[in-house]
């Protein structure tokens, strides 16, 4: 809880990963992958609960081994490539309201997907979160300083759609960011009136290149797991 209102952090993870199956509970460094997502949480200073959305037994029996609750067992309708988070996140609401008369005021969304998110980013964003007075907030990381060429496929032919440069001269352009994916948070109220998080005043926590890998092939696992080898050894 942080300044009188209770926080619920939300952790979506079906069971029908297809570009990397089963990833959620893939061994990360001899810890499944969703663990390092639920221990962070779980050690955070302002997050009151830490309950799992998923449709599938085994990674429900994962997260609780590592202290999360897991009260329901999501719809299968709502664990498609389809379903929206937004509606994951209203079912678990509309469950913890009906069953535990529980209402939280702000629901932190943390994707299991990003391992090298720490308790630390969780609270100062929460504390941003806070502090700026805002109805939603997600994190960023700041672009890479080069141009971004996007084309897109025409027959057998590459069309040029646009070229987005950054600080090419720093006393000009703007810093540049990207939605790295880690972190989500809402008032429950907002969430329920606009049904996103992406609302027009939206605030933002920054957080570096080498803590924003999110996990989607085999690729960025490998570079996640280098990633907090070389963050162990410091």
């Amino acid at each position: 809880m942080y300044k009188g209102r209770s926080i619920l952090a939300l952790i979506p993870a079906r069971g029908g990963s297809k570009r990397l199956p089963r990833k959620n509970i893939r061994p990360l460094l001899g810890k499944p992958l969703i663990a390092w997502t639920i221990e962070e949480a779980l050690i955070s200073k302002y997050i009151d609960r830490v309950i799992v959305s998923t449709d599938d037994e085994e990674i429900a029996k994962v997260s609780r081994k590592y202290g999360a609750e897991v009260p329901f067992m999501r719809p299968k309708e709502l664990a498609t490539d389809e379903a929206r988070s937004v509606d994951v996140i209203l079912h678990a609401l509309k469950y913890l309201e009906d069953a535990d008369n529980y209402s939280p005021a702000i629901v932190v969304l943390l994707q299991p997907t990003s391992p090298l998110r720490t308790r630390d980013d969780i609270d100062k964003a929460i504390k941003i979160f806070y502090r700026n007075r805002c109805k939603s907030l997600i994190s960023v990381y700041e672009a890479p300083n080069h141009y971004l060429w996007l084309y897109e496929v025409k027959g057998e032919f590459l069309k040029l759609v646009g070229c987005l440069h950054k600080r090419l001269n720093n006393s000009v352009s703007p810093k540049l960011y990207i939605p790295n994916g880690a972190i989500y948070i809402t008032e429950v109220e907002t969430l329920k009136t606009y049904e996103t998080f992406y609302i027009e005043e939206l605030s933002y926590y920054v957080m570096p290149y080498e803590r924003s890998i999110d996990i989607d092939t085999e690729l960025e696992f490998d570079i996640a797991e280098n990633l907090i080898k070389k963050r162990e050894l410091k």
